[in-house]
């Protein structure tokens, strides 16, 4: 089973006219049918909402302008999801049975919150975490929480609430996109599970919205797990005109892979999660089509062994989960199918 931690799914669907049901449009690759077809059976749903301020760098006017207003999009996205029949995971249990009786076909998704603004209050997280919510990331750019890309700043005080309210639910961390001082302020403060759901490697591509090598060993460290995008910018930093005649590859995402396993200390904490469709086509990205997964295993075996390469491609998340997720608690109503 591949596992992929990071696609934006409701968003594409609410914000972009790209339902989830349907084969992709031309240009892109994400839905339901290409990743049954695909193999993967494990994601990372997630609830994006994008600031006024990200208007042009997403290209659209679907935007919060405050924290109710983000509410309202995130509601949408979890709904979006009930409405697709997507199986959403919410507890160990669960987790464990879907694995043992899945066959390729089956879809199911882990919801990655993308930016907290969503959450009004830190006292209003047992509502979302009710909703299915099992990881957030505190930032995009910046938000209420935390600095962000692009956005430089620590953890805010109404962070500390939050991430305390996140480790009274037993929810997971997520560090990408967080800025630097809000990273080191998190290692400071968080004591449950952490992860970096799409981040690369800053020593391959410099900027704030890669993750350093103190990071990835860090997150390693306390075991978590580092997801590779599959962003163009986020695999290699080219000029204009390199762009213009040239496109990243697989082999990028294996250079990748292979720095953050060193990082870390061992590809045991390497995952993928793609962020395929994020804001942009596949126009300069490294496959063309989701079925071109199947070529990932054969270009990372030349680095690591057999048994390494198929918990990259899905069993370290698959672990990861299993050990981070909630336990089943009886009272806890039916996962949304």
């Amino acid at each position: 089973m591949i596992v992929d931690a990071h696609l934006d799914i409701g968003w594409n669907a609410i914000a972009e006219g790209r339902g989830f049901l349907a084969p992709p449009p031309p240009g892109y690759l994400i839905s339901r049918p290409s990743l049954a077809s695909a193999g993967v059976g494990l994601v990372c749903a997630t609830l994006y909402t994008a600031p006024a301020r990200a208007r042009r760098a997403m290209r659209t006017r679907f935007v919060y302008e405050n924290a109710h207003e983000a509410h309202i999009m995130a509601v949408a996205q979890v709904n979006y999801y009930r409405s697709c029949d997507l199986q959403l995971i919410r507890d160990s249990g669960e987790l464990e049975t879907y694995v043992r009786g899945w066959r390729k076909g089956k879809v199911a998704a882990v919801m990655l919150m993308e930016g907290a603004d969503p959450i009004e209050d830190p006292s209003q997280l047992g509502a979302w975490t009710d909703m299915g919510v099992r990881i957030i990331g505190p930032a995009w750019s910046r938000t209420r929480y935390s600095g962000g890309t692009g956005a430089p700043g620590g953890v805010t005080e109404l962070g500390v609430q939050l991430l305390k309210a996140m480790r009274r639910k037993r929810v997971i961390l997520d560090l990408s996109h967080m800025a630097d001082q809000a990273v080191a302020d998190a290692f400071e403060i968080w004591r449950g599970p952490i992860i970096c759901s799409h981040s690369n490697a800053r020593a391959i591509v410099p900027g704030d919205r890669q993750i350093t090598d103190a990071t990835a060993a860090e997150v390693a460290r306390r075991g978590g797990i580092l997801g590779i995008s599959f962003y163009p910018n986020h695999l290699h930093k080219g000029s204009k005109a390199w762009w213009g005649k040239n496109r990243t590859s697989l082999d990028d995402v294996v250079r990748h892979a292979v720095h953050l396993a060193r990082a870390a200390g061992g590809p045991e904490r390497v995952g993928i999660g793609t962020d395929l469709d994020g804001g942009i086509d596949s126009r300069y990205g490294p496959i063309h089509d989701l079925t071109e997964l199947k070529n990932l295993p054969g270009l990372l075996r030349r680095h690591f062994s057999a048994g390494q390469v198929e918990g990259i491609m899905g069993a370290n998340w698959i672990e990861f989960l299993g050990r981070s997720l909630p336990p089943p608690k009886a009272s806890r109503p039916a996962a949304s199918r």
